[in-house]
């Protein structure tokens, strides 16, 4: 049993719990009705700022499509006015009136607006295009010929390190020209801005490639003609007698060629920096048949000139003017080292332009194999004419003539042999073509093929040479004066083939050429010192009657003494005066030939005079013994040479 005082203890704390479990019963009910009472007024709330967002969004929408309706007078005025100056600007205008052309469209394609924006946006079009033409007509330049000259020379000066650059457009104008173009491509759907592009370059290409030539023309009047690093200077190893050579014209030859090969450069320059310009400008897929066009006029310019060189050396040939013929081998040479450089640029052009050079290059060598051939026939048949012939037998004009060629050769040697190669000249050579040397292009020979050909040609022409001079030499009534004028020609031949490397090269298929050629000479030296026979065979010992010392002479005898000196005395006179006109350029031939016939002549005189000087087969021998030893020493000494 519970004690009463501790009944009323535990009474009381259940009271107080039901009093707090009451309490919160009361709370708890408050709270459902509170919740009761807000929820819907949230829901309400949440239903309104949807309402609100849509009515946002409706607005919004009515103010994008309103915005529309607006493009046309909003940016019409900025369309009306141009891009000039403010690019950026105008291409924003031109964006949103793109967009507004696709909104009608999709949208209300019957409605006005439509028609308007796209009226605009046309107008905006043809402006930017009228901008990039405007922009690449007022900007593009002619490059200086000193600026291509100086871009040329960069590649042969090793100390010229730089770059010589090309700016084509300033830059600003670079940027607008890219991005009106982008517009275009992306935009625009028009292609037509790429025939501007490269009608206005190629016109600048071609006036640049021109002005050079005009610049190489004005500077030849002007101050004298240049020196052409295209020609070397011809040899000075020249005959007694030159040709007669026309002023000034191989002069302007020199020119005309040197000007064309630095054209030539020119445009592998030039071309190559017009395509880096293109490659920011152009559409990629664009960018070869754009090139293709834009250098079509210059090149092909280049190519008439090229045609119209092979013509006039076509010409030449038929005119034996095998001198205006060598213009061809210094630019048929620039050519084909400048090819691999052509081909280069030219990637990816169609076929026809590829083939322009090469086409060239072949017509060259055609032209010139024609020309070498000619060349050796011509010497060959060169007529008999006794008025063409040199009075003095000095070195013919054919002679000096054939030499200067195959020197001039000398300086396009591998032109030349490849010009003869490409001709399949083997055959009439008579030399074997090797398969180890060729292949089917006839550009590959190998160099040492090509020099046994050219070996073969000059030994060919020289053979020629030859026997055209000793046919011309018997024009020639006098004997020793046909010797003379072959040792001339023999001697001038072998003097020039040794002051050059033609000796070299004739050794390669000819290793005798050179003892040959002393050999003519020493035989035509013979020939003319027997012209002396006449002269000496009077007072010769083996010729002389046999006198006996201290018994009087008989008449008869002191007859043939007068003979024997007034023989000896004409014919020295005859001969002194007709040889004393004949010459003998070569300075150490005639001392020698006049030494050697005056050993002779004196020994065989002085035998004579000192054995008939004192006996007295005459009461005046002044009037037989007119000349001492020393004299006619002397008077020999005086052999070709007409100013003594």
């Amino acid at each position: 049993m519970i004690p009463p005082q501790e009944a009323s203890v535990r009474r009381r704390e259940i009271e107080d719990k039901l009093k707090q479990v009451s309490i919160l019963s009361s709370f708890e009910s408050r709270l459902m009705k509170l919740e009761n009472s807000i929820i819907p007024v949230h829901k309400q709330t949440e239903n309104l700022q949807r309402l609100q967002e849509n009515v946002e969004k409706t607005l919004s929408c009515l103010d994008h499509v309103i915005s529309y309706y607006h493009v046309a007078s909003d940016t019409e005025k900025i369309i009306r006015e141009g891009p000039t100056g403010r690019l950026e600007e105008y291409l924003g205008s031109m964006a949103k009136i793109q967009k507004a052309v696709e909104y009608f469209q999709d949208n209300s394609p019957d409605s006005p607006e439509l028609n308007k924006v796209k009226l605009l946006f046309e107008r905006g079009k043809e402006a930017l295009e009228s901008e990039f033409r405007s922009l690449m007509t007022r900007h593009s330049k002619v490059v200086s010929p000193v600026l291509i000259l100086d871009l040329i020379s960069g590649d042969d000066d090793l100390e010229a390190q730089e770059d010589v650059a090309l700016e084509h457009l300033p830059e600003s104008v670079l940027q607008d020209v890219i991005r009106i173009s982008r517009w275009l491509v992306e935009y625009g759907r028009n292609q037509d801005f790429m025939n501007v592009y490269y009608q206005i370059r190629s016109s600048q290409l071609d006036r640049s490639i021109k002005g050079l030539k005009e610049h190489f023309h004005k500077s030849s009047s002007s101050s004298g003609v240049p020196y052409s690093p295209a020609i070397p200077n011809k040899r000075k190893d020249t005959p007694t007698k030159k040709p007669v050579k026309r002023p000034g014209r191989d002069d302007m030859l020199d020119v005309e060629t040197d000007a064309y090969i630095h054209c030539v450069s020119a445009f592998v320059k030039l071309a190559q920096s017009e395509y880096q310009l293109l490659a920011d400008i152009i559409p990629e897929h664009h960018q070869k048949k754009t090139f293709d066009s834009l250098i079509q006029d210059a090149l092909d310019g280049l190519m008439l000139e090229g045609e119209n060189i092979v013509s006039a050396a076509r010409k030449a040939i038929v005119r034996h003017d095998f001198s205006t013929v060598l213009t061809v081998f210094p630019i048929l040479r620039h050519l084909k080292q400048t090819k691999p450089e052509f081909d280069q640029v030219l990637q990816g052009t169609a076929a026809s332009t590829k083939n322009k050079l090469p086409g060239l290059i072949t017509s060259m060598e055609t032209i010139g194999a024609k020309a070498l051939e000619d060349f050796a026939d011509n010497i060959k048949n060169d007529p008999d004419k006794e008025y063409n012939m040199p009075k003095d037998g000095t070195v013919h004009e054919l002679t000096s003539n054939a030499i200067l060629f195959l020197q001039q050769l000398l300086d396009f040697q591998e032109t030349a042999g490849a010009m003869l190669a490409s001709q399949v000249l083997g055959d009439t050579y008579n030399i074997p073509l090797d398969p180890r040397e060729t292949s089917s292009s006839a550009t590959s020979y190998s160099s040492e093929f090509s020099k046994r050909l050219l070996s073969t040609y000059i030994c060919k022409v020289l053979g020629n040479l030859q026997l055209n001079l000793l046919s011309k030499s018997k024009v020639y009534e006098d004997p020793a004066l046909s010797a003379i004028f072959l040792h001339n020609n023999y001697n001038y031949i072998l003097k020039s083939l040794e002051k050059s490397e033609l000796i070299q090269l004739v050794a390669v298929t000819q290793k005798t050429a050179e003892r040959s050629y002393r050999e003519h000479i020493e035989q035509q030296i013979q020939t003319y010192q027997r012209s002396w026979l006449k002269v000496t065979d009077y007072i010769a010992e083996k010729n002389l009657p046999v006198f006996q010392p201290g018994v009087k002479l008989r008449d008869k005898e002191r007859q043939i003494i007068k003979e024997r000196f007034k023989g000896f005395n004409d014919g020295l006179e005859e001969l002194c005066k007709i040889q004393k006109a004949w010459a003998i350029p070569d300075t150490e031939q005639r001392d020698r030939i006049r030494q050697a016939q005056k050993t002779i002549v004196k020994e065989t005189y002085g035998a004579f005079l000192q054995k008939f000087g004192s006996v007295p087969f005459t009461k005046n021998p002044e009037k037989y013994i007119k000349y001492g030893v020393e004299q006619v020493g002397d008077m020999i000494d005086r052999l070709f040479d007409t100013s003594a």
